[in-house]
């Protein structure tokens, strides 16, 4: 079955009083998702030349990023990191098996388990974090979400 260009842009509903998208906003949406994958292709990188995965600084800085306190749950950390219990579960046994975490039995809640960084995991966040922090810096005005709308004007 083929759809004309034409067709397939008049499918596009927009939302209540916006106006379609312009090529500004085309551009604008192309050139922020370029700085986020770009960003992206950094920390990848960074994090296997320190010998993690990147799925593993991802569970360091979700553990270590949890407000108020040093561990966190499994549902936790599977809620933040935009996984499934059951892969968060396998994510937590590789990263205890490499000695970067290790589940402690809850205090407060004996059915509970809190995941930890260990004293090796610390190191890694410790190395790894200000070298992220210093390419966002770096990026700051390319990974700004543009703006949108009559607010945007003259911005």
């Amino acid at each position: 079955m083929e759809v004309l260009v034409e067709e397939a842009v008049e499918v596009v509903a927009q939302p209540d009083g916006e106006a379609p998208m312009s090529k500004e906003d085309f551009e604008a949406l192309a050139r922020f998702r370029f700085a986020v994958r770009s960003y992206l292709r950094f920390s990848e990188e960074t994090v296997r030349e320190h010998g993690l995965t990147p799925q593993h600084y991802q569970l360091l800085l979700a553990i270590k990023g949890v407000p108020g306190r040093e561990w966190a749950t499994v549902g936790e950390l599977a809620d933040q990191l935009q996984l499934r219990h059951h892969s968060t579960v396998e994510l937590v046994d590789r990263a205890q098996g490499n000695g970067l975490v290790q589940r402690v039995a809850d205090p407060d809640d004996g059915r509970a388990v809190r995941v930890v960084l260990t004293d090796r995991g610390q190191r890694m966040l410790s190395v790894l974090s200000p070298l992220h922090r210093d390419q966002m810096r770096r990026m700051a005005q390319a990974l700004t979400p543009p703006r949108w709308g009559p607010d945007a004007a003259g911005t």
